[in-house]
């Protein structure tokens, strides 16, 4: 079975996005060769993107983009080839080079997905559509990036729609020198099964 991860940036105080969307915060810190480099190394690691529509639409805008190709070439290299399944109950189509458009239920059309043989499924930002898969149980492991920064009210949490608890098992960590820190964890039932 494919293996569903979530990579999310998100701030000390567990937000995705700001409320009104904007999540410019995530760019700010100063320039940091090895996280430049987990950036890079990231993008070519396998597996297939999950977005939700508004993550989607944000990375076709600029992947595909002469900007992206000269400022990024390696990862816009890798965003515009590798496959890609956007979730959607308003969109008709998806344009983006190899993409797939699943309509629909995300969470019975992932079910599915993760079934079917292929590399690993990554979802990348799409806090909306995590919180739904996470509350689902459907993700396998929560890579997050913690960016020193707390928006309080003005951010969209993470984790702040789910109607239980969920105990999670460390599996990784890694302290970037821009004061980034990657934080990998496995919910306690998907620990257990391995």
């Amino acid at each position: 079975m494919r293996r569903l991860i979530a990579f999310e940036m998100v701030t000390l105080d567990g937000c995705y996005a700001r409320t009104d969307g904007d999540f410019g915060w995530t760019h700010r810190r100063e320039r940091d060769a090895e996280w430049d480099a987990f950036v890079q190394g990231n993008a070519g690691s396998g597996g297939e993107l999950v977005f939700g529509r508004v993550t989607y639409q944000m990375m076709a805008s600029w992947w595909p983009s002469p900007a992206a190709a000269q400022n990024e070439p390696l990862v816009a290299e890798r965003m515009n080839a590798v496959p890609k399944f956007v979730c959607s109950h308003t969109l008709d189509e998806a344009e983006w080079n190899n993409t797939t458009l699943l309509q629909g239920d995300a969470v019975s059309r992932l079910q599915t997905l993760k079934r079917e043989p292929g590399a690993d499924l990554v979802i990348l930002g799409s806090g909306r559509l995590v919180a739904s898969l996470g509350h689902a149980g459907l993700i396998d492991e929560y890579q997050l990036v913690i960016i020193p920064i707390v928006l309080g009210k003005r951010g969209r949490s993470l984790f702040g729609g789910f109607e239980g608890a969920m105990d999670l098992r460390l599996v990784q960590s890694r302290r970037f020198g821009n004061g980034n820190m990657l934080i990998c964890y496995e919910p306690q039932a998907r620990a257990a099964e391995r």
